[in-house]
């Protein structure tokens, strides 16, 4: 029995050997990790360069492109290491960096998305009013909550797991995960899970009700109002609906792997599973952005184009 502090590494028994296999998927990953980076630092630029999409939406959008840049950075350079290691061991230190930057990553972008439900609640609900309602005050505390309030919640959750007593090292997952680090525990967890509960409450309950409650209200607008508000409805609800869906499978899946027993199905699928969490919505999110919403669709092309020519010249 060890303390967590004399713990110089964890083994990630996740990994088995794909001996030639593994340039392949160093490739592929490096792929995915440089597509994101480029997609989401794009859309960021666009959205930071022109000042007619300084709109409480756009920055609410670069808020969000920017967790996806933080989330995968968290991930996908340790991933690359990995795979081309023989021996998948990390650091204690960097274990816990780790489990704080995807939890992070997950805190805000619940959210944050709860705070672009809020948004177009008032854009559809009280259009006259959306302004008043949303200033550009508002919008920069409302940003700074989305950000602070998981980093100050996980920062917890990270320090009382960094402090635990535990009678081993190994993590059946490909990345660091706060779960498996309190299923490690010699002693009793209880005031890890206590705080826990409270923290997701907070984190992931309130925005869940926040999400749901603004929805069940456009609706309403959506069926007593006119085709002119459906339309609008649809064209600024829809990536953001599709966005959700897919960050809500994501996190049931990671939940799901953590929680039960999932012994039972095949490692690889186990550990798409884990990743779908952390890799999809940062590909899924500046894709279905920058292709529904057409006035950030033409700004991305315009500064391509431009950035085209000056190459060229």
């Amino acid at each position: 029995m060890i303390n967590s502090s004399n713990v110089s590494y964890f083994t990630l028994a996740a990994y088995f050997d794909i001996e030639l296999f593994k340039f392949l998927y160093f490739f592929l990953i490096l792929s995915l990790y440089v597509f994101i980076v480029c997609a989401n630092l794009l859309l960021i630029v666009v959205i930071c360069m022109n000042r007619s999409l300084h709109e409480p939406m756009y920055l609410f959008l670069c808020s969000l492109f920017v967790n996806e840049l933080y989330g995968s950075t968290g991930l996908f350079p340790f991933l690359l290491v990995q795979i081309l290691s023989d021996i998948h061991t990390v650091s204690a230190p960097f274990c816990f960096l780790q489990i704080f930057c995807v939890y992070t990553y997950g805190s805000v972008e619940f959210t944050n998305l709860a705070l672009m439900s809020y948004d177009r609640y008032l854009a559809i609900c009280y259009p006259l009013q959306y302004h008043v309602h949303m200033t550009s005050n508002k919008v920069v505390v409302l940003i700074a909550v989305t950000w602070s309030l998981p980093f100050f919640a996980v920062f917890v959750t990270t320090l009382l797991s960094a402090s635990l007593q535990l009678c081993g090292n190994i993590i059946n997952k490909v990345y660091c995960d706060n779960y498996s680090i309190i299923k490690l525990a010699c002693y009793e967890t209880r005031v890890n899970n206590v705080y826990e509960l409270v923290a997701a409450y907070l984190i992931f309950c309130v925005p869940v009700s926040i999400i749901f409650y603004t929805y069940i209200k456009i609706l309403k607008v959506c069926f007593s109002g006119s085709k002119q508000t459906r339309q609008k409805a649809v064209s600024t609800c829809t990536p953001h609906l599709a966005s959700l869906l897919n960050f809500f499978f994501g996190s049931f899946f990671e939940i799901l792997q953590s929680r039960f027993d999932m012994s039972s199905v095949p490692n690889v699928l186990r550990i798409l599973l884990s990743l779908y969490f952390l890799t999809c919505q940062p590909i899924f999110n500046p894709v279905i952005y920058g292709l529904n919403m057409s006035k950030m669709l033409i700004m991305c092309q315009s500064l391509l184009s431009s950035s085209v020519l000056r190459g060229s010249l």
